[in-house]
Formats: structure tokens, sequence, C-alpha cells
């Protein structure tokens, strides 16, 4: 994925998932402590990021468009 706000170095991936077109990532910042939900759609161009709670991460990962909203 393209586009991202930190430095790859300092962000972690903490889990990857690819499903019909759609990879989502979710990342940890090591530079501020904070977690994303980046998601790209493959079919379409589609490319956001999200900061989400950490207490919301995994759920954001799971489901990333109801957070876009």
């Amino acid at each position: 994925m393209t586009g991202h706000t930190h430095t790859e170095d300092s962000r972690r991936e903490l889990a990857h998932r690819v499903t019909d077109g759609i990879e989502v990532q979710l990342l940890w910042s090591e530079t501020d402590d904070s977690v994303t939900v980046a998601v790209c759609d493959h079919r379409d161009g589609v490319v956001f990021e999200l900061p989400v709670a950490r207490d919301r991460a995994l759920h954001a990962f799971n489901h990333p468009y109801a957070y876009a909203a």
C-alpha cells in the first residue's frame, strides 16, 4: 500500500488480510504508539487509512468500512 503518513521503519504490521481484492492492514506506530487500519481496494483503487482506538483495533481491522463512515 502507498500513501502512509509515517515512515515505514517506524510502523509494524500486526495483522494483514486480503479478501476479494480488498487488502487490510493493522499497523502500530512505534514513533507515537498509535494504531491505524489501512485499506486498499484493488478493484476500484480506493485507498484509505484510519486512526483507531487501541481497544477497537481488532474490530476496526475486521470491519474497516464501518469505521470509515
